[in-house]
């Protein structure tokens, strides 16, 4: 998506009331993701994830908080194995290794 349609697109999100929920869903053996916002200072990402994937490892240079909404995912940050389930957070620090991967279907 080009930059125009991206800023159009996030641009259609403000000042408006949304479920995060209702703002991805799932597609077989895939990673669902839409940015909600974009600046300098960092972004906000809303993804789905089909049982089994999830994002490999790599590293941020803002601190990353996830939110589980649904289902459950393994986060490994710096070698330390956590599991997250529906409704729980986890801020995994700036600039350390960490990954992600659904357990069950998770948004």
């Amino acid at each position: 998506m080009d930059q125009d349609k991206k800023q159009a697109h996030i641009k259609t999100l403000e000042s408006q009331s949304t479920k995060l929920i209702d703002l991805v869903d799932y597609q077989d053996c895939s990673v669902v993701s839409r940015e909600i916002t974009n600046k300098k200072t960092g972004t906000v990402t809303v993804f789905a994830f089909d049982e089994g994937q999830g994002l490999s490892e790599h590293t941020a240079p803002f601190d990353a908080l996830v939110y589980l909404l649904e289902g459950e995912v393994e986060i490994v940050i710096s070698g330390r194995h956590l599991r997250l389930k529906e409704g729980e957070i986890v801020i995994m620090p700036a600039n350390q290794p960490h990954a992600l991967k659904a357990i069950k279907n998770s948004r």
